[in-house]
């Protein structure tokens, strides 16, 4: 927790952990082996999946919250007196998770940023709601109270942002693009060794940011394109190869711009042919839809019949093999003045996550960075109030502590 200058006080952390899923379980897996805080809620609608992952160390105890309402957040920060509520529940929820955390008066991190909502009238062309409009509208409340709320802290946005803090600070005199790029040479497998498609992340989240409009930041505007825009081949890193990406609405893109100047910043994750044709199945079908339908008496919402029939990514770690990358492709002048295109990255290795943590690469990957993030604002390396992108901290602290836990990034020159 944080006083009116966004100074940490002398209050040790106490961190609610909402969601045990596959992020929040591997949050708890990695945090288990830090000593930064006092104590750590985990806290699920299922009680049991919060007793499971809250099994692995004295310090944690479960707890069974409603993420839809706030008050049920805030009463449990209350109760165990709260000092971060760390958000790791789909983006659905993130405003009353938000909220729940600042009615107690506690700190709050996501990994993602309030929902977007299209234009009614060009959704291709104009943004409507953006991704993370209804947290930045409070902002000033949270500055005014001293308290910090971190969004966007996962792998992307999260990592991916540090990257561009990195690059802007340390590597470049004049940023073209920013251009983050997500791919993975990951397989799944079933009993007899055939390869099945099972996401290997949130299918809600999955279909949430693909089938929106996509948006683009160009020369101090925000617009949209059509899903799927764009596509290019990108060679990545340490053995995963080219991987055709299409551009996808994410929250760097809205994160970025507010804090490094640049021309351009785009998003483009390596779905793969199999996959957008599936995503593209089911806007057809209408199973993307979030609006509950009837059927044979009971009330149901298409994406989450979608989610629940799909292997849970939690469980698909030890049928799955290969390595998923997560980077930004950063163009600009350096700072010697001369063209210089660098890809910064962070490749995670399943095997080595499975066998270490006991969770699958995509999960673990995403839940270490706010790990990193909450060790960093316990220890007042990082300070701040209001609600902050990870682009408004030092990157070069949590690079370091990244590879101290025993996961490195890299960097590479592209050709310019």
């Amino acid at each position: 927790m944080s006083d009116r200058t966004g100074e940490p006080t002398s209050s040790p952390m106490r961190i609610l952990l909402v969601g045990a899923g596959g992020v929040g379980s591997a949050f708890a897996a990695i945090a288990a082996r830090r000593d930064f805080f006092e104590a750590l809620v985990v806290a699920d609608y299922d009680e049991a999946k919060a007793q499971s992952a809250a099994a692995i160390d004295e310090r944690y105890a479960a707890a069974r919250v409603d993420a839809s309402d706030a008050g049920s957040v805030s009463a449990l920060c209350r109760e165990h007196r709260i000092t971060h509520v760390m958000n790791a529940v789909d983006p659905v929820f993130d405003m009353p998770v938000f909220e729940g955390a600042c009615a107690a008066g506690a700190d709050y991190l996501d990994m993602a940023m309030s929902l977007s909502r299209p234009h009614p009238e060009a959704p291709y062309e104009q943004c409507g709601v953006k991704l993370g409009d209804e947290q930045f509208a409070v902002a000033g409340e949270w500055e005014a109270a001293g308290r910090l709320a971190l969004v966007g802290i996962g792998v992307e946005p999260g990592l991916s942002d540090v990257f561009a803090r990195y690059a802007a600070d340390h590597l470049f005199s004049e940023i073209d693009e920013l251009g983050t790029r997500d791919g993975a040479n990951l397989v799944v497998t079933d009993d007899d060794g055939n390869e099945v498609f099972a996401p290997s992340f949130s299918m809600w989240t999955t279909i949430e940011e693909c089938l929106n409009p996509p948006v683009v930041w160009q020369d101090g505007q925000w617009s949209t394109t059509a899903p799927f825009s764009e596509p290019e081949v990108f060679d990545f890193p340490e053995g995963i190869g080219p991987v055709e990406c299409v551009n996808v609405e994410h929250e760097e893109v809205l994160l970025m711009p507010r804090w490094i100047d640049c021309r351009r910043a785009t998003f483009k994750y390596g779905l793969g042919e199999e996959f957008i044709s599936i995503l593209k199945a089911l806007h057809t079908l209408g199973l993307d839809r979030t609006e509950k339908v009837r059927v044979k008496g009971v009330e149901v919402s298409p994406r989450d019949v979608v989610a629940a029939v799909l292997p849970d990514p939690a469980t698909v770690g030890p049928r799955m093999r290969g390595k998923t990358c997560a980077g930004l492709w950063v163009t600009g002048l350096g700072k010697d003045g001369a063209p210089r295109s660098t890809y910064l990255y962070h490749v995670v290795d399943n095997a080595w996550t499975m066998q270490e943590y006991g969770h699958q690469c995509v999960v673990w990957q995403t839940a270490v960075n706010p790990v990193v993030a909450l060790e960093l604002l316990a220890t007042g390396v990082w300070r701040g109030a209001g609600v902050l992108g990870p682009e408004a901290f030092d990157a070069v602290p949590f690079l370091d502590l990244l590879t101290a836990y025993g996961s490195p990034w890299g960097m590479k020159e592209m050709d310019s």
